[in-house]
Formats: structure tokens, C-alpha cells, sequence
């Protein structure tokens, strides 16, 4: 064993307690793992196909294979739909009667033949964007930015830049005033809180507000296109159809909130975590800024790196076994992109940024039927932010050292202080 690995060990070993069972304990929210989930990843690896995370009490799997096969195989889903001999699902708690409602509807939550309605109807308005023309409007955003704190002596890139840009720009491409940006954030990160661990009431009471509040917002929205159209996506998610269907006025809130919602925590956290290892492990000059194949071949390997979100889960939707061990319908599994992405048997030396390879095949934006309909676009904010933010801060650097935040599974610095020549 070589001291980097007897390092990683040691590592592991004070945040992860693997029972007789072979089962784990480990605290999603105790900052030693994080701050760092990798060497404890390699631990669970180790113990084979899968393993029982009893803090979440699911099974998990972190070898890539499996993760990605799980991912694209249909009889794992996020919607489990009981049969009439099943017990009835429990009803929701009074008090998020309006976040459960919007989630019955998202994208994320459904399954064929409903998902396949709703994502067919969805790219027929977003690619109809056409992503990639919104290059020049990036990078221009990416400028005025910077010219707000360039002659400060130091910022926090995440609320002066990497929050900014993702949702100014989806706020503009639905057709939100830019006027309402931090309200929009607010929003959001009351409403993703709910997918944190071991969530409380406050938590909840501000999600179910903001679900409502957001939801109202945008309704009048789509109130206002439908009398005046204009050339935004949220016009075009009410007007769009295909062979006769359209998407109901739910449907196209809960989207409208889902591209922001989402889109924004994978975008932000994505910029800030590409920074800090950028920064970290001395790789800034190892990449041609000023060539696009290879800024698009780093991004992916940064993603890959150090991903924005870890875990995902699914319904097991048939009796299978998978992974040497027989699940039942019903059943929840946890698949961590994180770890997938830092295995050995996939990446060689899993824990070494290699812009080479450009991070290919990395489950960072999930696969299969539920891949990240916003990707295009993350890809696109990252591989123009990053080029204009290194040109234009030479001997960029890191003024203190950063945290990740306490919101395991999303993955992402609480804040982001650096300086520059």
C-alpha cells in the first residue's frame, strides 16, 4: 500500500463504520465526509457490488457499472405506481400538501408513458432554444459580472459569479426579469432543501412557501403569454404540441420551476467546484483556455472530478437481483455518482484530474431515460464562464480555504473567497 493510500484509509476509516453485517454506517453530515466522500467511496466499493447505508437505510451501489446500468434499466424507476393488492401510499402531511403536489407532476418524478409525453413535449420547446446561440449572451454575462468586483481585492465567486450566471441565464431564456433573480434563488434553495438529509420542520415550512409562491408567480406568467406570446421558452412550453397534446398549465409550471430549480444547484455548484480544484491541484495552465475542444474536454473531466450531485435514488419496480443480492418491488436504492465517478475500474487513477481523457462516459448528469434534459446548457455556462473568468483574473487564487456545505447529496462549496494579481 503506497502512504497516498494508506492516507485515504485512514481517511475513511474515521467517518465510515462498517458493521459485522457488512453493512455501513456513515453520517452524511459529518463535515470530515462532505468535505471530502472519496476515500470513504473507496471503502464502500470495497465491500463489494452493494452495501445497506443504514443512515439512509437503502441499499447502494458506487462501482460505476452498476451504477450506470441501474440508471438505464427500466425496472428501477422514480415513480412507483401500487397495484390495487399493494398498500395505498401514505398520504402526504398536511403541511406539504403544495410541494407534493408540484413533485406528482415534475419530469423527475414520472415514468413512462407519462415521462415519455412530457420530455418529448418539453425538447420539442427547449432544444427549439437553440442552446448553443446562447454563447454570446454567456459570455457577455460572464463580463459584466467580473467588471462588478474586478478592482475588489478579493470575492466570493459564488454569490458575485458562479449563482449569478446560471440563473440569470435561465431566467432569461424562460422569460423571468432579471429584476427577480435573487427571489428565483430564494425559491430555489428553499425548495431543494427538502432532498437534504434528515430535513426538518423549518425546512419543510419554507419549502411548502416557496412552492406556493413560485408556483403563483409563474402561473401568472403563462396567464400573461397566453394573451401575449413572445419569443421566450415559456411561451413556447404553452403553445408547444405534438400530434395534438400540449402540456397542461401544472405541467408547464412545474417544468418552468424544475429547469431553474435544477439547472441552477447542478450549474452553480459545477462552476464553484471546477474553481477550487482548478486552483487546488495547480491545473489551471494545463488546459488551452482558448481552445474550445479542449475546454469542453476539461469541463467533463472537472465534472467527472469532483461531480455536484452524489446520489440518486430509485424504486425497485420488479423483483430482481442485481449486484449478487435479490431486491423486492418497493424497495429504494441509492446509486452515488460521486463514487461511480472515481472508480478505478472505469477511470485509471480515478483521483487525478487528466484533461485527457476529458472525463468521458461520467454519470455526473445521471443516463438513461432521466438524463439531465438542462446538461446541454450546464455544459455550455461552464465551458464559456471558466475561460473568461481565468483570462480575466490572471493569478487567480485562493484567499482562504473553502468548505463544502452541509447539504449532502448535492455536492457544493458554502462559499468561495479568492484573489488575483
Amino acid at each position: 500500500m503506497t502512504a497516498i493510500q494508506a492516507s485515504r484509509t485512514e481517511d475513511a476509516a474515521a467517518v465510515v463504520h462498517v458493521d459485522a453485517d457488512q453493512s455501513v454506517s456513515c453520517d452524511p453530515r459529518n463535515p470530515a465526509f462532505f468535505n471530502n466522500p472519496y476515500p470513504a467511496y473507496d471503502l464502500m466499493r470495497d465491500l463489494g457490488p452493494c452495501f445497506l447505508w443504514r443512515d439512509y437505510d437503502h441499499w447502494c451501489f458506487a462501482g460505476y457499472d452498476l451504477v450506470n446500468a441501474i440508471l438505464r434499466d427500466r425496472r428501477f424507476g422514480r415513480e412507483f405506481r401500487r397495484t390495487p393488492d399493494e398498500p395505498a401510499a401514505p398520504s402526504p402531511p398536511e403541511h406539504l400538501r403544495e410541494f407534493y403536489a408540484f413533485e406528482a407532476q415534475s419530469l423527475l418524478e414520472r415514468e413512462p408513458p407519462e415521462h415519455t409525453r412530457l420530455r418529448r413535449l418539453i425538447n420539442r420547446a427547449f432544444v427549439s432554444r437553440q442552446i448553443l446561440s446562447l454563447r454570446p449572451r454567456i459570455e457577455a454575462l460572464a463580463h459584466e459580472l467580473i467588471d462588478r468586483f474586478i478592482d475588489q481585492a478579493q470575492v466570493d465567486l459564488l454569490p458575485a459569479f458562479a449563482e449569478k450566471i446560471p440563473v440569470i441565464v435561465i431566467a432569461d431564456l424562460i422569460g423571468v426579469p432579471r429584476q427577480m433573480a435573487d427571489q428565483l434563488l430564494a425559491w430555489s434553495h428553499a425548495m431543494v432543501a427538502m432532498y437534504e438529509f434528515k430535513r426538518d420542520q423549518a425546512i419543510e415550512n419554507a419549502a411548502e412557501r416557496a412552492t406556493t409562491e413560485f408556483s403563483a408567480y409563474i402561473g401568472d406568467l403563462i396567464a400573461e403569454r397566453r394573451r401575449a406570446p413572445r419569443d421566450d421558452l415559456l411561451s413556447h412550453l404553452v403553445s408547444v404540441s405534438d400530434h395534438g397534446e400540449e402540456l397542461a398549465d401544472e405541467e408547464v409550471v412545474t417544468t418552468t420551476i424544475l429547469l431553474l430549480n435544477a439547472g441552477h444547484e447542478a450549474t452553480v455548484h459545477a462552476l464553484g467546484n471546477s474553481v477550487f480544484c482548478l486552483l487546488r491541484e495547480g491545473a489551471v495552465d494545463a488546459v488551452d483556455w482558448s481552445n474550445e475542444a479542449a475546454v469542453a474536454r476539461a469541463c467533463e473531466e472537472l465534472i467527472r472530478f469532483d461531480a455536484p450531485l452524489h446520489m440518486f435514488t430509485r424504486f425497485v419496480l420488479e423483483d430482481l437481483e442485481i449486484g449478487g443480492r435479490a431486491f423486492r418491488r418497493g424497495e429504494t436504492v441509492g446509486v452515488l455518482l460521486g463514487a461511480a465517478n472515481r472508480d478505478g475500474a472505469k477511470y485509471a487513477e480515478p483521483h487525478r484530474l487528466d484533461f485527457a481523457r476529458g472525463g468521458e462516459g461520467n454519470t455526473s448528469f445521471g443516463a438513461g431515460i432521466h438524463f439531465c434534459v438542462g446538461a446541454p446548457l450546464a455544459r455550455l455556462e461552464m465551458a464559456v464562464a471558466l475561460p473568461v473568468l481565468l483570462e480575466r483574473l490572471p493569478g487567480l487564487r485562493l484567499a482562504t480555504e473553502p468548505q463544502y456545505a452541509d447539504r449532502y447529496h448535492f455536492h457544493g462549496l458554502s462559499g468561495l473567497q479568492l484573489t488575483w494579481d
